[in-house]
């Protein structure tokens, strides 16, 4: 089953993890099968939220959500289950300094809405 770790930073801690350090995660991750992709954000002060509502665009600098930790980045995997995607993601550098969340990720299936998708098991 695939996971999305979303790695959530507070801005003072933005810079924590080096690189080298994600890098390795990433090259480890990818050697055991276990990393689909993923990548690192630039900072929140970049983003752009779009909305449309009712057919009108509207497009906000910024990010949806102001919260203390900011999405800084994710790692898409491959685990069995969510006991090892728990275990990988105790793994990714930025969890020392930030929080990781685990998210299992679902299929677009015609015909199928969110609600239902999200009923079954």
């Amino acid at each position: 089953m695939k996971y999305l770790c979303l790695v959530y930073l507070s801005p003072e801690h933005w810079n924590s993890a080096s690189d080298d350090a994600c890098i390795a995660c990433g090259d480890q991750l990818r050697r055991s099968g276990k990393l689909l992709g993923g990548s690192p954000l630039h900072p929140v002060n970049t983003a752009t939220t779009v909305r449309v509502r009712h057919g009108q665009v509207s497009v906000t600098d910024g990010p949806f959500a102001e919260t203390k930790e900011q999405l800084a980045g994710f790692y898409m995997v491959e685990a069995r289950d969510l006991n090892e995607a728990i275990q990988i993601a105790s793994k990714i550098p930025p969890a020392q300094f930030g929080s990781i969340e685990v998210r299992p990720t679902r299929e677009l299936v015609p015909g199928v809405t969110q609600a239902a998708a999200a009923a079954a098991p």
